[in-house]
This record gives structure tokens, sequence and C-alpha cells, in this order.
């Protein structure tokens, strides 16, 4: 047996495949060596946590999910709600150190699980498949016995078939058969997100890492489950849900179109030609959220004064800022909202 997912190609869907193979080329266009890039990553980073975390019940907002990732203190919020978002940032980072792997097994979905709900599960345990029956909704996902058997199919079509369609497709498949399997107790929304993102990265489809499609399905919240639901309700018919995560894809791309528009405009004036070790340093900020001046010279292997010629053009250019005092500063980088108002005129 293997899976074999049932949908028609409408007019509406190669529609909006097209309209996204042409708004992705316009953004690919406009960003090659732009030097806020880094920024627009941890941008799209942050959303797509928040969201995803979001979608499944956390309360934090896309400001308090930016500060967690900056490793500022949250007054009156649980541990457990911020361990939610922690987890989330290092499932992301996890995929994307991986992009290229392939095959991918049951091993990497596996570890992906145990990232995403790490101390933060209800019932069973993170990195195992489920050993009970479980409910969603008005739906009961098939017996915890067939699940390994189920996944192996669905692995075993992500690594031989998924190339022969769209990304777009591909990941929206992905996507909502990972949720009918609803493989493990908990945590299952989250990953299947997650897995629905890796399959557009490892595709190439965002070859920047730089926009968040959970925003879209966070926004109006019931759609998402009732575009789930529909999928059963006509028979395992994938044909709506596949227009529906076009549908979001499209206008994500759309969002980040805006946002490109926007940095650009903010940075007119301040445009610089970065060099090799600016563009690590940019780098080495979007991943580790911010660092001291120490931590920058030690990096880049060069003196105080080498790291402050590196630092001073990102700072006038509003890509970097410095938060602290004197002594326990540190820089990071400047979100693409914030940078117009960042700026010294």
């Amino acid at each position: 047996m293997s899976y074999n997912p049932n949908f028609t190609i409408t007019p509406l869907l190669l529609k909006l495949v097209e309209a996204i193979a042409a708004e992705r080329e316009r953004i690919c266009a406009a960003t090659v060596e732009v030097p806020w890039i880094p920024a627009l990553q941890k941008d799209a980073r942050t959303r797509n946590t928040h969201s995803s975390t979001a979608i499944e019940g956390n309360p934090l907002t896309l400001e308090q999910v930016r500060a967690v990732e900056e490793g500022r203190e949250l007054a009156a919020v649980d541990s457990r709600t911020q361990r939610e978002v922690v987890n989330y940032f290092a499932a992301l980072r996890f995929i994307e150190k991986n992009i290229n792997k392939h095959p991918l097994r049951q091993e990497d979905v596996l570890t992906l699980h145990r990232i995403i709900a790490a101390n933060v599960m209800d019932q069973g345990k993170a990195g195992c498949y489920r050993t009970i029956s479980v409910r969603v909704g008005s739906s009961v996902p098939p017996n915890p016995k067939d699940v390994s058997g189920l996944m192996f199919e669905l692995l075993e079509w992500w690594n031989k078939h998924a190339t022969e369609l769209s990304p777009v497709l591909s990941s929206a498949i992905l996507h909502y058969r990972f949720e009918a399997i609803h493989p493990f107790a908990d945590g299952n929304g989250r990953t299947g997100r997650a897995l629905a993102l890796w399959e557009l990265y490892r595709r190439g489809f965002d070859s920047h890492h730089i926009f968040s499609v959970d925003e879209f399905y966070w926004e109006d919240r019931p759609r998402y489950y009732a575009e789930l639901q529909r999928v059963l309700t006509e028979g395992d018919d994938l044909t709506h849900w596949l227009e529906y995560v076009a549908e979001g894809i499209l206008v994500t791309l759309q969002h980040v179109w805006k946002r490109i528009q926007h940095i650009s405009a903010a940075t007119q004036g301040d445009r610089i030609r970065l060099r090799p070790r600016q563009e690590q340093l940019l780098q080495l900020l979007r991943d580790r959220g911010s660092m001291q001046p120490r931590e920058i010279w030690d990096a880049l292997g060069v003196s105080r004064q080498g790291a402050m010629d590196l630092l001073r053009p990102l700072l006038q250019a509003g890509l970097i800022c410095r938060e602290g005092t004197q002594k326990s500063g540190r820089y990071r980088l400047v979100s693409p909202g914030r940078r117009s108002g960042s700026r010294k005129k």
C-alpha cells in the first residue's frame, strides 16, 4: 500500500498557483543581495512561531514572542506558555539546518515533534507516536496501532512523489494528511504546520525564508479548522483544501511584498554595500538574537576597533541597534516593522 492523494486541478487552483509563481518571482527579483534579508528572516521566524502556537491557544502576542526570542523577561507569563514558544523557535532552526536532508525518515519527524512538544504535552510522550485513541472535533483519527504504517506510507510519498507536484500543492497535501493521521497524542497541529514549511523550504520555494503562511491560518482560525474538516466530509477529496492553502500562500506573499516595499523605502537613503564580515555579522545576529560587543569580535576574529568599523555602517543604515547600558549593551537586528522609526534623521 502507498498513499495516493485525491484531488482535482480546478481552474481556480491553477489560477492561484500561477499568481503565486508571479508574486514569488517579483519577490525574488527584489531581494537579490540586499542587506536587510537577515532581519526579514528573523521577522518571519517570529511570525511563524507566534501564529502556529497561537492557533493552538498560546496567549502571547507577537511582540511578546519577539521578546522571548530576544531573551527578554516576560512578567506574569507562566513557564509552559514561554516554553511552547521557545520550542517552536528551536523547531524552525532544526528545519533550517536540515533543509536539504533526503530522504526524510520517521526518526526526523519524531525528532521534530520531540523539539516542539518537550515539556508541554498534556498526554503522551514527546517524540513518540501515540498509544491511545484520540478524538479531533467530531472525527476519530486512525487506531494507534496503524499510525506507524500510515506515517511510513506518507513519508514514502513525500520522498518519492512530492516533487512531481508544485511545492504549493505537495506542502498542502503533507499538511493535511499528517493532521488526518494525527500520529501524536498532542502537538500535531504545530508539527504538521512545521512539516508543511519544511517541504516549502526543501523544495526551494522560499529560498530566503521570509514568509509565514501560518499567519493566514491564524487570522481566521475557524476557517482553518473548517477547511481541514471539509476534506473528511468530501470523502478525502483534497481539492478545496488545496485551493484554500494556495489562497493563503498568495495572500502571504502579497504581505511580504508590501513589507519589502516598506523596508526599501525606509532604507532608500542608507544603502550600503556589505562586506563579507558584515554579512556574517547579520547572520550571527539573526541566529543568536543579540550579541555583546566582545561576542561579536570573538566570533568574527577581529579587534574591538575592527568590530566597530563593521557595526557603524549597519547602525547608521538602521539594520541593527544597540540596547542596554555601556557595559552590558547588546546589538540586535532591527525588526522590519520598526525600521523606519529606528533610523536617525
